[in-house]
């Protein structure tokens, strides 16, 4: 048996996502990505009979981006409520303001950090690895933030498999390095696995792509 879990993180993934899009050009739509449906589609490149035990996804609302994108978290809570629905687990984190001088002109101005996620990640691969959830763990990222706890997981469970699944145009060789059997997932992959459109909810409430998705 060899109980598989994946941990999505969200940004990463979607600039991935963005990335593909760009280069797959208009009408290759790559956001309303199915992810119980991609991440199922990689169970033969972890290997040993890899079964489904669950998926984490970590992201953060963009709050502050409202005042001049009413629309951005709408359309991310949609997203999420379709994932939910799906199978998979949500964990957001928050965003934090930072205060940053101008090099040049010395000038202040606030800008927003995603917080917490990195950390979240870092945790729960933890957690299900010791509570023994699980067998293998793939990491959807290519964050270099997540090598500690990459490093921690394999000296405090040795026999415990954790591999990447590389976003597209996100490959880390220090990650891979870190992993071995690690692979990446092609832009191609992002069109083949999107939700319908309208995607159905369990209580029948049907939920369209949002437009230009």
């Amino acid at each position: 048996m060899n109980r598989t879990s994946f941990l999505v993180d969200g940004f990463n993934l979607y600039h991935s996502v963005k990335d593909a899009a760009q280069q797959l050009g208009t009408g290759r739509g790559t956001k309303w990505l199915d992810l119980r449906s991609l991440c199922s589609s990689y169970l033969g490149n972890v290997g040993g009979g890899a079964t489904l035990q669950g998926i984490y996804y970590f992201s953060a609302l963009a709050t502050h981006l409202e005042p001049f994108n009413p629309d951005v978290t709408a359309r991310h809570r949609t997203y999420l409520k379709c994932l939910g629905d799906s199978g998979v687990v949500v964990e957001l984190s928050r965003f934090k303001e930072k205060e940053v001088t101008c090099p040049t002109c010395r000038a202040k101005s606030i800008r927003h950090e995603e917080k917490e996620t990195d950390v979240a990640i870092s945790s729960k691969l933890i957690e299900l690895l010791v509570q023994n959830q699980c067998e293998s763990v793939v990491l959807i990222t290519g964050d270099t933030d997540i090598a500690p706890a990459i490093r921690t997981a394999r000296r405090v469970l040795p026999t415990a498999r954790v591999t990447f699944a590389f976003p597209y145009r996100r490959m880390n060789r220090e990650l891979a390095a870190l992993a071995p059997g690690s692979f990446r997932i092609h832009k191609e992959q992002y069109v083949k696995h999107q939700f319908p459109d309208p995607f159905v909810l369990t209580d029948g409430t049907r939920i369209p792509k949002p437009p230009s998705w």
